[in-house]
């Protein structure tokens, strides 16, 4: 698949004058999108023609990423409330089926900019739920069709149902219990597909963390703008832990 491993130190930024390292000379970065990439070449499809297409299609972009190895561009981590849950929810994964997912993510766990993506956020949400980006329009790895990243929920979270217009994502579990809509129990490395426009509600368990990783696939304008909010109601029924 690809040609050769990289050989920088995992940690290393670019020399002042230098400009900024390739991905194949950031190992920490590398060798996370070679998990993914791991996840949507080995994984099953379930029968599902649907879900094959999607997985063919990430798959298909994420190749163009290797093959161009794009500059890292290294943004200033950020950490939020949720992220004191994220060594468990990594314990957690280390443990089961996505554990060389989760042992990536751990590598490059210091260097994460997590955030929210609502100009309006519940507060009660705003301690149980971020997001990170680590390869798309604003990921360190530049992409302009493809949004990798991973999803955090702290236990007993409930986040509200929304869609994504001209949006397909996918979900994959790393660690921790969820259900999208109520309609069953997902364990990790189970995935869940969602077309554009598809209204979903996501809760977690009680006792653990919930760690996703996921993929976004539309349009250079929608991907780089992709208008995230909650209707005013529903913004109220979190708030109130009601949604």
């Amino acid at each position: 698949m690809q040609d050769a491993p990289p050989t920088a130190n995992p940690t290393a930024a670019p020399t002042a004058g230098t400009g900024p390292l390739s991905l194949r000379e950031v190992p920490g970065w590398y060798y996370l999108l070679r998990e993914f990439d791991a996840l949507y070449r080995q994984g099953s499809a379930g029968g599902s023609d649907l879900i094959r297409s999607h997985r063919a299609r990430v798959r298909t972009a994420l190749a163009s990423v290797f093959a161009a190895d794009p500059p890292v561009l290294e943004r200033a981590p950020v950490q939020l409330p949720v992220t004191a849950h994220l060594g468990r929810a990594l314990d957690l994964g280390e443990r089961g089926a996505m554990q060389g997912m989760a042992r990536a993510l751990r590598e490059v766990r210091g260097r994460l900019s997590w955030e929210y993506g609502y100009e309006k956020m519940p507060k009660a949400l705003a301690r149980k739920y971020a997001y990170c980006e680590v390869l798309g329009p604003k990921g360190p790895v530049q992409s302009a069709q493809l949004i990798l990243g991973f999803v955090l929920f702290a236990p007993s979270t409930t986040y509200p149902q929304h869609s994504h217009s001209g949006i397909e994502e996918s979900y994959i579990s790393v660690a921790g219990a969820w259900s999208e809509n109520e309609m069953a129990v997902y364990a990790p490395g189970s995935l869940i597909f969602n077309k554009p426009g598809h209204e979903h509600r996501i809760t977690t368990g009680d006792q653990d963390p919930c760690l996703l990783a996921y993929a976004w696939l539309g349009g250079q304008d929608r991907l780089a703008a992709p208008g995230m909010r909650l209707t005013a109601a529903r913004r109220a029924r979190a708030a109130r832990g009601e949604d």
